[in-house]
């Protein structure tokens, strides 16, 4: 760990740190409460950096550990393996008691106490990440999670900041930078270049045309890629506006996808999100995907914590929160989803220029989702209606689930599949799963035809490939058989739609 700050020296800094900060706490009682808890505080949360950087540690991270002085105790006495034991085990970030105090006081005195423990604990946090010499992007995304929850915090109580927040992002130790606490060594001679030639070279770059022509290549969808290529002039026009240096009224670009499951909201928005970065909306493109479980917490604060982590990572492209009504809970007005909804918002003002947020779900209850929250309306006003797919669509969907897997139907067993699709679209209920109904056919016929084929003793390659009427009937059990019933016969298939008693694949 040459070059590397010595416990000695993290000491030393994370001491002068603490104290010239107990300086500002003019509450003698909160000051007494600060000095009790804080050390602790600081020890759990140098565990949360150290598993956000994949709680790999070194004898140096013990001895970091052990030089942040706990309950006055002079000598600490961490081993290796209880360290590796606690930071395997960190149950994630919480608020410690003394903040909630601090945050009491500066709103009856017009103080500033906690903000700048927000500044504080991002420094101490950062000089925790740097015991491998070095600051890694997961070691800041935990850092700026845990500010911004505190941040949270003080937003609401209405406390104002007087300076901008520390962003830990700014303190990333890059390739070819020095590390914290080491001077750069100079590069070996002749590795540089054999180092820069194995780099793998990046993708390139996709054109719009490309993106438009894979959208115009999913099936169906008609009225959603209308929509997306008036969103995509809409972006062109006020580029163009701008260049001529004409006013450009605000815009939000956060969308509403609204639509049964299974009708490819997934698959337009990761799409969407590669062409918001060809024209140069996102300055990455990638498509983060959660549902309430991704955001929400069973406690106070963590609920903060978790969600400012994922628009961490999806920063540079877009958040797409499926199910996103399951955020609000009407029956229960102390839920986390609320935090979670907040902390939201909060970031998608402060990220406006490089983050879309797009939320999911069934067209009803995204509607009361909206309306719940005065923040969701003013920042979703744009809303994409996925409608179900056709019979006709859901054969042509299957179809090429069949053809980019290397499977052939047969003519009886098209006739089959396209009666069944037919009925399937007839008989929708709240349960119709649209492209998902499609697959789970697909799948169970593949390994019908697979419990087939196997019996064979030499398969041809067409058998290998082809899928029959029996493969794609699936016969109702024994047990619940419909007396008198029977499944058509192959030549029979296409003259009939299935019988609304017949189970469905």
């Amino acid at each position: 760990m040459k070059g590397a700050m010595t416990a000695a020296a993290m000491h030393r800094q994370y001491d002068e740190g603490v104290s010239a900060f107990r300086q500002h706490i003019a509450n003698p009682a909160m000051r007494q409460k600060f000095n009790q808890d804080v050390d602790e505080f600081m020890r759990q949360c140098a565990l949360g950096v150290w598993q956000a950087d994949g709680g790999n540690v070194s004898p140096q991270h013990v001895e970091y550990y052990n030089g942040i002085y706990c309950k006055g105790n002079p000598v600490p006495t961490a081993l290796y393996w209880e360290l590796c034991t606690a930071v395997a085990e960190y149950p994630g970030f919480r608020p410690p008691v003394f903040f909630q105090r601090m945050r009491e006081y500066d709103k009856a005195y017009h103080q500033k106490t906690a903000r700048r423990f927000v500044d504080l604990l991002t420094l101490m946090l950062l000089l925790f990440a740097a015991a491998d010499g070095a600051v890694s992007d997961r070691e800041a995304g935990f850092v700026n999670a845990c500010a911004d929850a505190l941040t949270a915090l003080c937003d609401a109580d209405g406390l104002a900041s007087d300076k901008p927040k520390l962003d830990a992002g700014d303190f990333v130790t890059r390739r070819g930078e020095d590390k914290p606490g080491q001077a750069a060594a100079p590069a070996p001679a002749g590795k540089e270049e054999a180092a820069s030639s194995s780099e793998p070279e990046p993708e390139p770059a996709e054109s719009l045309e490309e993106l438009l022509a894979e959208l115009d290549g999913l099936c169906g969808l008609d009225r959603v890629k209308k929509d997306v290529r008036s969103l995509i002039n809409l972006v062109k026009v006020r580029r163009l506006r701008e260049e001529q240096e004409l006013p450009v009224p605000p815009m939000s670009l956060h969308l509403v996808f609204m639509g049964n499951p299974g009708t490819g909201k997934t698959t337009v928005a990761r799409l969407l999100a590669r062409i918001y970065h060809a024209i140069g909306v996102l300055s990455k493109g990638q498509l983060v995907e959660v549902d309430r479980s991704g955001l929400v917490a069973g406690f106070v604060g963590q609920t903060a914590i978790k969600t400012s982590e994922v628009v961490q990572k999806a920063l540079g492209g877009v958040l797409f929160i499926d199910e996103a009504y399951a955020l609000t809970n009407q029956e229960n007005a102390n839920d986390f989803g609320k935090e979670a909804i907040e902390v939201l918002l909060k970031n998608m003002e402060d990220h406006r220029k490089d983050l879309i947020v797009i939320v999911a779900g069934y067209t009803e209850l995204m509607g009361r989702f909206i309306h719940s929250n005065p923040g969701l309306e003013s920042r979703f006003n744009k809303y994409f209606y996925f409608e179900d797919y056709t019979g006709d669509q859901l054969m042509e969907i299957f179809r090429s689930m069949c053809g980019k897997n290397g499977y052939t139907i047969g003519n009886e067993a098209e006739k089959y599949a396209e009666a069944y699709f037919a009925g399937l679209y007839e008989e929708r209920d709240e349960n119709f799963g649209n492209a998902r109904d499609v697959r789970n056919v697909f799948e169970r016929a593949v390994a019908r035809q697979s419990d087939r084929v196997a019996a064979l003793e030499a398969p041809t390659k067409e058998q290998l490939m082809e899928l029959t009427v029996g493969d794609l009937r699936e016969e109702e059990p024994e047990e619940t058989h419909t007396p008198g019933f029977q499944h058509p016969a192959p030549d029979q298939a296409g003259a009939r739609s299935p019988d609304p008693s017949e189970p469905r694949p």
